[in-house]
């Protein structure tokens, strides 16, 4: 009996996918054989993308979570034209386009980067949120699905709770997702783990649930149609598939569903390669090639999808006809440009916590900036993103109209919900809680630098100033972790992440101006709880702030050359300033003052503005509220450096800065024996 052309092209996928992880020696071909049948089915019955215009916006957009099964996704890349087969046979090596984990490549159909399970999913529930929010604003013409496929271990990740919350709360009806359920995981089958019911979980949480044979092409299909189909919730398909479908061992017997297949090649798992490919109907001398009537089905599919496409961007050009001003909204939304803001016009209060000068600059953002989306961990009213939400209103079921997102208690979700934001592109995703949960965010922070995506990170709290709350609250070393984001460079060679601890009011302004332009790396802005004494000015405050755009900038220069340089970002530059003006009055030393809201920035200057700012053998004296090493780099190994070497305490926050040094006397007596 001859195979049906969709088990064909599935078997396709199948001997591409374990040819790659054969040929590399390395990789996940079980997983990537199992769910051969539903992306085969998905991309070439379902998807709706535009094949000669990839970056097109109301395409249908695919995550794949499991990182892991990049030999499939390639694999069915390479039918729809996007990958070669010399692209598939390097595999995992030095330079290729197929790295061992897919990395975002909109031109080649690769939506997202996954690796650490459990983010592409949630990174897809940001997706459809984008497009609730965009289609609320431009009608239903630009309506799109968004697609997702999980296995066992990214449901089981815990950020997996809050992306099911989320979506099933919010309606989100167009996102359908395939739980790719075979049992297997790397080092067990999932029963040694655990005994949950998942269908009734994501039922609870508001989801269709449709359960089908995962190998089976006519329930995956008819599967994919009930859930296009849904007007109210998103669906989760739970296909029961079979690890490492098709595999043969040398006598010929089955070596399907093998925890050994999850992670290693075939020909090293037990099985016998040869026989494998054999079976399903390739060449082992020559696995790497397209069946001929494989590759006639997608080329007919691909004129089918650019004909569909052709016809819905003719009917968005009868829209733009006649909504110009709408149509003009639009392509500045998607054009990836930071929107223009006077920023000189806000008016900030003096003498006031940072966090609240973020509040005033968000809600100017919230009258202007139309496309911002701002979300926060249940914490709106604390970290000052209420400022935005004032001006507008929470999404809820059926209603994308406002601009500001409800996370609840999930930094983790939150963040990469609002890297799924960034990747679908139209809007600018802002995510606010306070600095200690940052904790609990970076592994999407780090995807987020990793793709380069310009999600705006708002963290407030940033110290042991956190006061009676205590240590569990009071960020110590979290600044020196995320300042290791500054040094470290992308691909392309800049600071991965823009980081930010202004010194006062008018330089939170400043760094939000910082952060809004920057639309190539994330920001984050690292902001006080307490109150902030005006660092001192001649003239425009504001001018004078814009100074921070270099990364560091003397606040108070003395005539001639220095006798101490005294640096800080953040709270202690305003201590440090009340520190100098001791030192100049009781001693006549000569004090300049510098604000380092960010390494990173200054590093990039030329070398002679940084020596103009930290000139060169002049004693330093650095203050943090973090750990010393945040400031070696600038202080350098003849300075010296006040900050914390343990946990913060209990108590008022003038208390602790009083019991820890955190005042102008203390500036004064370190500076002192230093100098001394």
């Amino acid at each position: 009996m001859s195979k049906s052309i969709e088990v064909k092209a599935a078997d396709n996928i199948r001997i591409l996918a374990a040819s790659m992880v054969e040929k590399a020696k390395s990789g996940h071909p079980g997983g990537a054989m199992g769910g051969a049948d539903f992306v085969h089915i998905l991309y070439s019955e379902f998807l709706n993308y535009d094949p000669s215009d990839m970056t097109w916006a109301n395409r249908d957009r695919f995550f794949l979570d499991p990182g892991h099964m990049s030999p499939m996704l390639y694999s069915v890349l390479a039918l729809g034209g996007f990958y070669s087969m010399e692209d598939l046979a390097n595999f995992r090596q030095w330079g290729s386009v197929t790295p061992g984990h897919p990395e975002v490549d909109v031109a080649r159909g690769v939506e997202n980067t996954s690796g650490p399970l459990g983010q592409g999913h949630v990174m897809a529930v940001g997706a459809a949120i984008a497009e609730r929010f965009l289609v609320a604003r431009f009608g239903e013409w630009m309506a799109h699905k968004t697609y997702a496929f999980i296995s066992d271990g990214g449901v089981q990740e815990e950020i997996s709770q809050g992306a099911g919350r989320v979506a099933g709360y919010l309606g989100l009806n167009n996102l359908i997702m395939f739980y790719d359920s075979n049992d297997i995981q790397l080092s067990t089958e999932t029963d040694a783990v655990s005994l949950e019911d998942t269908a009734k979980k994501y039922e609870a949480w508001n989801w269709k649930v449709i359960t089908i044979e995962g190998n089976d092409i006519g329930q995956i299909r008819a599967a994919l149609k009930e859930a296009n189909a849904e007007t109210e919730r998103p669906t989760l398909i739970i296909g029961k598939t079979i690890m490492g479908k098709g595999a043969l061992t040398s006598d010929g017997s089955s070596f399907e569903r093998k925890c050994a297949t999850h992670g290693m090649p075939l020909g090293e798992a037990g099985a016998s390669f040869e026989k494998t490919i054999a079976n399903l109907g390739g060449n082992p001398e020559n696995p790497f090639v397209i069946f001929d009537d494989v590759k006639a089905l997608y080329e007919t599919r691909k004129a089918e999808l650019i004909a569909a496409a052709a016809a819905k961007k003719a009917a968005q050009a009868e829209w733009e006809a006649a909504n110009p001003e709408l149509a003009a909204k639009l392509a500045k939304f998607f054009s990836k440009e930071a929107p223009a803001f006077d920023f000189s016009k806000v008016e900030q209060k003096a003498n006031t916590a940072t966090r609240a000068a973020s509040s005033t600059v968000l809600a100017a953002f919230a009258d202007e900036i139309e496309n911002m989306i701002v979300s926060s961990a249940d914490l709106s009213n604390s970290d000052k993103t209420d400022g935005f939400l004032k001006k507008t209103t929470s999404f809820t079921k059926g209603d994308f109209s406002g601009s500001f997102f409800q996370a609840g208690v999930s930094e983790l979700t939150m963040a990469a919900i609002m890297n799924g934001m960034a990747l679908h592109g139209g809007v600018i995703p802002v995510c606010g809680t306070f600095f200690v949960f940052s904790d609990y965010m970076k592994p999407a922070l780090r995807l987020s630098a990793l793709m380069e995506l310009p999600v705006k990170f708002v963290w407030t709290h940033d110290a042991f100033r956190v006061g009676e709350d205590g240590p569990t609250h009071q960020p110590v070393e979290q600044e020196a972790q995320i300042r290791l984001m500054e040094k470290l460079k992308n691909h392309n060679g800049h600071n991965s992440t823009l980081v930010l601890r202004p010194a006062d009011a008018n330089e939170a302004t400043v760094a939000w101006k910082m952060a809004l332009e920057n639309t190539s790396t994330p920001s984050a802005l690292i902001l006080s709880r307490q109150n902030i004494k005006n660092l001192p000015v001649t003239g425009n405050a504001y001018e004078a702030a814009l100074q921070a755009e270099k990364g560091a900038y003397v606040v108070i220069k003395p005539e001639g050359t220095p006798d101490v340089v005294l640096l800080a970002s953040g709270s202690e530059v305003a201590t440090l300033v009340a520190g100098a003006e001791l030192l100049t009055e009781k001693d006549g030393l000569k004090v300049q003052v510098v604000s380092v809201p960010s390494e990173g920035v200054f590093r990039n200057q030329p070398k002679e503005y940084q020596q103009s700012v930290l000139p060169l053998g002049i004693p330093r004296f650095g203050m943090t509220a973090g750990l010393p090493v945040t400031l070696e780099g600038l202080v350098g190994e003849n300075g010296k450096i006040w900050g914390l070497d343990s946990f913060g305490f209990s108590a008022p926050y003038t208390v602790l800065d009083d019991k820890l040094g955190f005042n102008g006397e203390n500036v004064y007596n370190q500076v002192k024996q230093m100098l001394a």
